[in-house]
C-alpha cells in the first residue's frame, strides 16, 4: 500500500467512533491481511499503541495477521456442530487441501480456519466459504463445496436459469416504490436501500432479479456482517419477524408489485431469501 493510501485512510476516520477498526478493515481490503509496516505506521500516526492496535486485530476474527488466499473456509467447531459431525468436516477439508487448520494452501488459493461458533447451532455442521454459509454438511459434500468456491460462489446463468426472473418492489412500511431505473444491475432497474452498520452509513442497490445476488454498495461490506437496511423514502427500518433458515439473521421484507412479499437475508454473504406471491400480509 503507498504512503498517500495509508494517510487517507488514517485522515478519512480520524476521530470517529470505532475508527480503529475502520482502519483496518480498509487496510485489509487493500491488502488481504494486516501487515506488521502498516500497523506500525497506523500506530505512530494515531497516537495508539502498538499493542493495543495488535489487541483490536487479534480479538476480530474477521482480521488475519498473516496473507490468506483466495478463498477463506471456514467450519464451525461449536458445541452443537462438533456433536453434528464437524470434526469429521474439518478433517476432511484438511485432506483435500493439504492443509491444517490455520494455514494456506502454497497456490494461495484457500486458508482454511476453524471457529467456536458461527450462530446457526440448529443448522450445523456449518461451512462457510467467502461469506456464503452451507449447512449440514457432510464429508462427501465438502468436495462440491471447495469447486463451488473455485468457480465462483455468485456465478449465475441470468439468461437460462428459469429460477431467476425479475421482481418490482415497495416498502413495506410506506409502499414506495424501491425500484431505481438510474441505476441497472443485471440489465434491470435495481433495488435501492439505505444501509448501516458499524459506523458507516450509505447506499445500497440491489439486483432486482430474484435468485442474483448482484449489488453494489456505497461502503464495502465485510463478509458475515449483519446490515441494517432502510426506505430511501420514509427512513423506516425494513425488518418482519423472519429469520434467516440459513443462518438465523434478520430477513428483510419488500412488497412485490401485483401481490405478495420477497424477503432477502441482511448477512453479508448469505443466499437465504424467501419469495411468497400469497398475500401481502406480514409480521
Amino acid at each position: 500500500m503507498e504512503q498517500a493510501e495509508i494517510s487517507d485512510i488514517l485522515q478519512k476516520n480520524d476521530g470517529r467512533h470505532g475508527g480503529l477498526v475502520t482502519i483496518l478493515e480498509e487496510v485489509q481490503a487493500k491488502y488481504g491481511y494486516l501487515p506488521e509496516d502498516v500497523l506500525r505506521k497506523v500506530a505512530d500516526e494515531t497516537g495508539r499503541s502498538l499493542v493495543d492496535i495488535y489487541g483490536v486485530a487479534t480479538f476480530y476474527k474477521a482480521f488475519s495477521l498473516k496473507p490468506r488466499g483466495k478463498h477463506l473456509v471456514s467450519v464451525c467447531l461449536g458445541t452443537a456442530c462438533h456433536v453434528r459431525g464437524g470434526p469429521a468436516i474439518a478433517r476432511e477439508i484438511e485432506n483435500q487441501l493439504g492443509i491444517k487448520a490455520g494455514e494456506t494452501t502454497p497456490d494461495k488459493e484457500f486458508t482454511f480456519e476453524t471457529v467456536n461458533c458461527l450462530g446457526a447451532c440448529a443448522l450445523g455442521p456449518i461451512v462457510v466459504v467467502d461469506g456464503h454459509y452451507f449447512s449440514k454438511m457432510k464429508p462427501s459434500t465438502v468436495g462440491d463445496v471447495l469447486a463451488k468456491a473455485k468457480t465462483g460462489l455468485d456465478v449465475i446463468q441470468i439468461e437460462t436459469d428459469r429460477r431467476v426472473f425479475p421482481v418490482d418492489v415497495s416498502c413495506a412500511r410506506c409502499n414506495h416504490s424501491l425500484m431505481d431505473p438510474r441505476h441497472l444491475i443485471d440489465g434491470h432497474p435495481a433495488i435501492r436501500v439505505t444501509i448501516s452498520f458499524g459506523n458507516k452509513h450509505g447506499r445500497l442497490t440491489l439486483s432486482s432479479l430474484y435468485g442474483s445476488y448482484h449489488m453494489d454498495s456505497e461502503h464495502e461490506i465485510p463478509p458475515d456482517t449483519i446490515v441494517q437496511m432502510f426506505c430511501p423514502h420514509c427512513h423506516a427500518e425494513l425488518i418482519g419477524g423472519a429469520s434467516c433458515g440459513e443462518c438465523g439473521a434478520p430477513m428483510v421484507p419488500m412488497i412485490v408489485k401485483g401481490g405478495g412479499i420477497v424477503q432477502i437475508c441482511s448477512r453479508r454473504g448469505c443466499r437465504g431469501h424467501m419469495l411468497d406471491l400469497s398475500g401481502t400480509s406480514f409480521e
